[in-house]
């Protein structure tokens, strides 16, 4: 099966088929990714958090953005490992470094959200 660039979907048909393959994608990251199922469960946990804590509508979205940019970051991380074991499973320093510095990007994803998390609570708390 070849891609045919002359004839690609658009308009709403375009919409919903990038819907489909968006949902496919979920459903197998959260069937085959250990590192997502803990992210998926960090959301549901911040949306109760977020839910009961009486704050600001502006903080509460800074926080469950900042959730969803960890989610974000894993995705482009595992589409980096999936390209990468797609091209060929012999162990190689440049397949090694992409697969690293996708990580990089998840663990600077979660340093974001846990100082974002941080600053919220301690201005809310009045701590330091």
């Amino acid at each position: 099966m070849q891609f045919d660039s002359a004839n690609k979907p658009s308009g709403i048909n375009r919409v919903v088929l990038a819907f489909k393959n968006s949902q496919r994608a979920f459903k197998w990251l959260a069937k085959n990714e250990a590192a997502f199922k803990q992210e998926l469960f960090l959301l549901a946990l911040s949306l109760i958090i977020i839910s009961i804590w009486q704050i600001g509508i502006y903080e509460k979205v800074m926080l469950l953005i900042s959730v969803l940019f960890v989610i974000f970051a894993e995705v482009v991380n595992t589409a980096i490992e999936a390209t990468i074991d797609r091209v060929g499973l012999e162990i190689h320093p440049l397949s090694g470094l992409a697969k690293d510095l996708g990580s990089a990007a998840v663990l600077i994803a979660l340093l974001i959200s846990s100082f974002v998390w941080i600053s919220v609570f301690i201005s809310y708390v009045g701590y330091f």
